[in-house]
């Protein structure tokens, strides 16, 4: 298999999209009821986000627009006066976007040649002498579950807890190891692992978080970033082993990584209790008591057409051919490679574009067989590289505050919510500190049950889930900030990324 293929060759629009942090540590701020950009909010939110549009770009600059996720385009008149819409020409709304080597980013208008700046407060474009004012510190608005990948080395980064040490060998990311926590905290990054270890300026995995730990980003457009010391040291693989360490001298390019949301892996286990393995690089059949790096499916599901592909391990989709029977060798753009999804207390049912559902045949052999699904078509589900949860509403993330007895979904910093397999869709959420979920009668949360309750998780995308709570309703972001469960149908807010 081409490694080369796991990689994003197109960014995609998620990878574009980041905070613009002024001088003040406020955030460039679109306020649609007011039809305005301010520089007040302290927290990465909706109204906080911003898509990159690159329409030319070199080593240390590119030409850009910046446009919220309302659909606005921010805009500078000849004059330096800041307004919002649609841009009238070709270069009306764009930005000479400036990488400084400390990291900070410099927005000077194309058309008046002033730079963006803001006051704390509000925004504006003045002046065309460049001091500390105009520097904005771009912060990645990925969800905070990643994966490293090197586009020299054609590897992802892979923790190693027994070694506590981080090696860039993994040529597939279906690994829990590979996926990664990148906390924001006071400018600098923290990189967590699956085992919640941090990596240390010494190249070592420790247990907190510290000075030691914290590391400074260079982001460009496309999800592009380099880590370092701030020191003049940056982050990157080194020696035959790979081993990820602070250098002083990376060559041709070793210290970029394309920084990209971590996949979604499943095991599927058919009624007989045997796991879908992909044999003779092909053929799947229903024949694996264990999981093993051939039972192992990369999920990626479109959330508005309720459609999915799976990715073995070997590069290829899972595709209906002929005589119904369905292989491990499709392209990621063939028709016969995206399933319907259904979904039945955790338990996945899967319609190929025939219209049949996919079922064993008496071999074991995974077939599209049957019209009308049974208890044969029905397969249990189970996420293989995700040990914790970490989820993002339309308010932030979800948390505890100290202010609060109730978990929050509006949080900018995460809490991770680890899983404790039940049955098959069905897990128990655990704390950090080991105390469970619990829920009261008006369906919010606390965070120290002693009890563990089912929880049945549905995937609803490639990043994107719903969870039906002990109370038989779905769980849902609210506008005022307490996470809640009392909703009977799945709305916008109660679709969860992970």
């Amino acid at each position: 298999m081409d490694e080369v293929e796991w990689t994003q060759r197109r960014p995609k629009p998620e990878d574009l999209r980041v905070g613009l942090i002024s001088w003040a540590g406020s955030y460039l701020t679109y306020e649609a009821y007011k039809n305005m950009v301010t520089a007040t909010a302290k927290g990465l939110g909706r109204k906080q986000i911003w898509e990159i549009l690159v329409s030319n770009e070199h080593d240390t600059q590119a030409v850009v627009r910046l446009r919220s996720l309302q659909g606005i385009y921010l805009l500078c008149e000849a004059d330096g006066t800041l307004c919002y819409g649609r841009p009238r020409t070709s270069h009306h709304g764009c930005f000479l976007l400036r990488f400084h080597r400390n990291g900070k980013w410099t927005l000077q208008c194309i058309i008046s040649g002033r730079y963006l700046e803001s006051d704390g407060e509000d925004v504006f474009c003045n002046s065309r002498v460049l001091s500390a004012y105009h520097m904005w510190t771009p912060r990645p608005a990925l969800h905070v579950h990643v994966i490293l990948y090197s586009p020299l080395n054609h590897c992802y980064a892979r923790a190693d807890p027994t070694m506590c040490r981080i090696w860039v060998d993994a040529p597939v990311p279906c690994l829990e190891e590979c996926g990664f926590l990148l906390h924001f905290q006071d400018g600098c990054y923290h990189l967590e692992t699956s085992t919640h270890s941090f990596l240390s300026h010494l190249d070592r995995l420790v247990p907190q978080p510290s000075a030691q730990t914290a590391f400074h980003m260079q982001v460009r457009p496309g999800g592009l970033v380099a880590l370092s010391d701030g020191e003049g040291s940056m982050l990157y693989a080194q020696g035959s082993s790979l081993l990820l360490g602070l250098g002083a001298s990376p060559h041709r390019g070793e210290e970029w990584f394309i920084l990209q949301r971590c996949p979604t892996w499943v095991s599927l286990r058919a009624r007989t209790r045997k796991f879908l393995s992909v044999f003779y690089d092909v053929e799947v059949y229903a024949a694996s008591e264990h999981v093993t790096p051939m039972s192992l499916f990369q999920f990626e599901g479109d959330n508005e057409s309720r459609t999915l592909q799976l990715r073995s391990t070997n590069g290829c989709y899972l595709a209906q051919r002929r005589h119904r029977t369905v292989v491990a060798n499709g392209h990621p753009l063939e028709s016969n490679t995206f399933f319907r999804m259904r979904w039945n207390c955790g338990r996945i049912m899967l319609q190929s574009p025939s219209g049949r559902f996919l079922g064993l045949a008496p071999n074991s052999l995974l077939m599209a067989n049957a019209t009308i699904p049974g208890p044969n078509e029905e397969f249990g589900i189970r996420l293989t590289n995700r040990p914790f949860l970490v989820l993002r509403g339309r308010y932030g993330y979800v948390g505890t505050a100290s202010e609060h007895d109730l978990m929050q979904c509006n949080m900018d910093q995460p809490d991770c919510i680890h899983l404790l397999p039940c049955r098959q869709g069905i897990y128990h959420f655990q704390t950090q500190g080991g105390s469970f979920w619990s829920i009261t009668s008006f369906g919010t949360f606390r965070p120290w049950g002693k009890f563990a309750l089912n929880f049945c998780i549905e995937l609803q995308g490639s990043n994107l889930l719903t969870v039906l709570a002990p109370n038989g309703f779905y769980m849902r972001s609210d506008r005022s900030g307490t996470l809640l469960a009392d909703s009977e149908d799945v709305t916008k807010e109660c679709i969860w990324e992970f």
